[in-house]
């Protein structure tokens, strides 16, 4: 097994993601939601937001950001932060893209939630 393939795991095509929305990677860790913002951007954060633990992955997504479908607290996609006056952080999950295909960390998977 490479270093690639230790570290890195393949969930499949970016495309299969939908634009402004999310797909949910069961994991031991947590569950992990996956985001595709319209421009193309592809994000990953724990499914679970910093308020009362709503899945992020039901929310509605704009721009950069998605908004928690339990109490409209607004979660930014880059990085994980509540924004404005709210307080708290969905951990970020390492992505990547590599020939359209996305890529999430190894570790993310089997590493419980902070």
């Amino acid at each position: 097994m490479n270093a690639m393939a230790s570290e890195w795991v393949e969930i499949g095509p970016a495309s299969e993601i939908p634009l402004r929305g999310a797909r949910v990677v069961k994991a031991a860790g947590g569950d992990i939601a996956v985001f595709r913002a319209a421009d193309g951007a592809i994000f990953a954060l724990r499914d679970k937001c910093p308020h009362k633990g709503g899945p992020l992955s039901q929310g509605i997504v704009h721009g950069h950001g998605v908004t928690c479908p339990l109490h409209n607290w607004v979660i930014s996609l880059e990085t994980g932060e509540a924004q404005g006056a709210d307080k708290g952080c969905a951990p970020k999950i390492p992505v990547r893209i590599v020939d359209g295909r996305v890529l999430i960390s190894a570790v993310a998977l089997t590493s419980r939630a902070a």
